[in-house]
């Protein structure tokens, strides 16, 4: 069982910075990757960006390449997103999400990840 908690959410005006932080506890064994996804209100919820816990493979969605940064500290067991140039289309509740087990499912998809963080949000104003 793993158990996630996300921090670093807040308010920033448009074309500010945010790092976001998951903290895991719980197993690790096995332990295949981990991502972010977001949920704006009246929307669905979406990827962000993921990564290989060995060999630190990434992807992202096309709205966050060149602004959004994914990381992980193996030895915390830690997942950061840092977030730049944001605008008002980043505003959503920020969910982390790991896996422990290779998945057949695509990084990018929701059906790869196990367990879920509470949300973090992230609030982008004018």
């Amino acid at each position: 069982q793993v158990q996630l908690v996300e921090s670093g959410g807040g308010l920033v005006q448009a074309g500010g910075s945010l790092r976001l932080s998951c903290a895991a506890s719980g197993s690790t064994f096995g332990r295949y990757a981990m991502a972010w996804f977001r949920q704006a209100p009246g929307k669905e919820r979406e990827f962000v960006a993921a990564i290989r816990w060995i060999g630190s493979i990434t992807d992202y969605a096309d709205s966050a390449k060149g602004r959004f940064t994914i990381s992980r500290d193996s030895a915390k067991n830690r997942m950061y997103l840092q977030m730049n140039s944001l605008n008002l289309e980043d505003t959503a509740v920020y969910y982390c999400a790991a896996r422990n087990g290779v998945a057949s499912a695509p990084m990018k998809s929701l059906d790869a990840y196990e367990y879920w963080g509470q949300g973090t949000q992230v609030t982008v104003s004018s």
